[in-house]
């Protein structure tokens, strides 16, 4: 009998045993392997720009695809209403007060690409922990973090000083000034006032001279070629800068070299493409993590002739479409390489909408749907609250919505935590982990305050409150 008995315990943990074995590995993915992350950023769009996020007049099919495919962020907020400081924090996962990454005047972001000021080396981006963890990482698109401290060849801000085993694209940021066609938009009243004293100097000199020569006025030759050489030191001094913004500032980089100065803005969007599915080419082998920070969707809006006129809302919908262009060629690759399963894909936007941009009667800014405000608006929701998703076959249930407060810091944590990386003790770090709110073991956000700053000045807080 008890012959009998073991035989038939074998029989029935024989079938048990080969179904574990056969069993698909993907439930236990984010604890055993090292999934690789895709973090794709956009510019300055809007949360009302996006279909999954309620527009229905501007078409992004594979963003949405993204959105149906995994899960899908209704209170996701970025840590300021700026390029600069929103995304210190991203990639540090703290506020940007805290690494000095913020300012107290109107120059909130890093403007000039010779400017000394950027992230500092003692701040640890989550690339830098990926990277020691056997990750390769990739930084394509734009920076805006600084490049140099005290030369031109020092890096010390560069994105390969900050964890990224590769960079191509802009260190600085898009503006209107990269693109010839477009109105100057570099400290534009300033320029304005400098050109008209410019003007007023040079009439001043030149009524002088005709004076002195005319015999009207009595005026030492001496004292005409000392207004004449102040008038043209005056307008050398400022045009030296702001007269070649697009050569200083607008410029394309493939790690510490210049490859376009100036950038040749009808082929950034294919080169920028063309290098990020590179780079998932190049790394298909080992856990890669590829940041692709667009230059869509801010001004200019550099779209190119294919797009243009395709949208119901202008260039600027023709720019956002481009982008959900871009972002399925980048799924496409990834799921031509095998890599789908294996890859946790992010989708999200810097802050809000520049509600306000426009040029004459052409709307060039984005839209943040039933929020307030956008785009350097202090705590009002529309410049915070962004469009988040995340996607990950087998590991986050299709089709989730989570409507808990998470913020762009969260990232730092979650991508580290994934990689099998430890975060830093001798720190605070304000991002919370997500994949337990992701994968539905938690209901609630760890996050109980979210602060809200415009510079230094606290202007909100949220209060999410335990347990409710």
């Amino acid at each position: 009998a008890s012959f009998i008995l073991l035989c038939f315990r074998t029989s029935l943990a024989a079938p048990l045993i080969l179904g574990l074995l056969l069993q698909p590995p993907l439930t236990q993915l984010s604890i055993v392997a090292q999934p690789n992350i895709v973090l794709l950023m956009a510019d300055d769009l809007g949360i009302g720009d996006v279909g999954c996020f309620g527009n229905d007049t501007i078409r992004t099919p594979n963003i949405d695809r993204l959105a149906k495919e995994g899960v899908k962020l209704t209170q996701h907020i970025s840590a300021a209403p700026l390029c600069t400081p929103s995304r210190a924090a991203f990639l540090t996962g703290r506020y940007p007060l805290r690494s000095g990454m913020d300012a107290i005047n109107n120059y909130r972001v890093i403007f000039w690409n010779a400017g000394s000021g950027g992230l500092p080396l003692n701040e640890t981006t989550f690339a830098k922990i990926l990277q020691q963890q056997g990750y390769s990482t990739g930084l394509i698109g734009k920076w805006h973090q600084g490049v140099n401290c005290e030369s031109r060849n020092d890096h010390c801000h560069h994105p390969l000083n900050h964890g990224f085993d590769y960079f191509y694209g802009m260190p600085f940021t898009l503006i209107s000034d990269c693109q010839p066609t477009e109105t100057p938009e570099m400290d534009r009243v300033f320029r304005r006032k400098l050109w008209l004293y410019s003007q007023m100097i040079g009439l001043v000199t030149l009524t002088a001279a005709l004076g002195r020569l005319t015999g009207l006025i009595s005026v030492r030759w001496k004292m005409l070629t000392c207004l004449a050489g102040f008038s043209l030191l005056f307008f050398v001094s400022w045009f030296s800068s702001y007269g070649f913004v697009r050569y200083w500032n607008c410029i394309m980089m493939r790690n510490h070299d210049v490859t376009e100065q100036p950038m040749v803005t009808d082929r950034t969007t294919s080169l920028i493409l063309r290098e990020s599915i590179s780079f998932i080419e190049r790394n298909k082998h080992k856990p890669f993590l590829l940041f692709l920070s667009f230059l869509h969707s801010h001004t200019p809006l550099l779209t190119t002739e294919k797009f243009l006129g395709r949208s119901s809302h202008g260039l600027y919908g023709d720019n956002v479409e481009e982008m959900d262009w871009m972002v399925g060629q980048v799924l496409d690759a990834i799921d031509k390489e095998g890599l789908k399963n294996t890859t946790l894909i992010y989708f999200a936007s810097d802050h809000g909408g520049w509600l306000e941009r426009k040029e004459g009667k052409r709307q060039l800014g984005g839209w943040n749907g039933i929020y307030r405000g956008g785009k350097g608006m202090g705590g009002w929701e529309g410049g915070i609250r962004v469009p988040g998703i995340f996607r990950w076959p087998g590991v986050l249930s299709a089709g989730t919505v989570i409507d808990e407060p998470t913020s762009l810091m969260d990232i730092f944590p979650t991508v580290v935590h994934l990689a099998g990386g430890v975060l830093p003790q001798d720190r605070v770090i304000d991002g919370r982990d997500l994949m337990p709110l992701l994968r539905g073991t938690v209901e609630h956000s760890e996050h109980e305050f979210l602060f809200h700053y415009c510079g230094i000045y606290l202007h909100a807080v949220r209060w999410h409150q335990k347990d409710s």
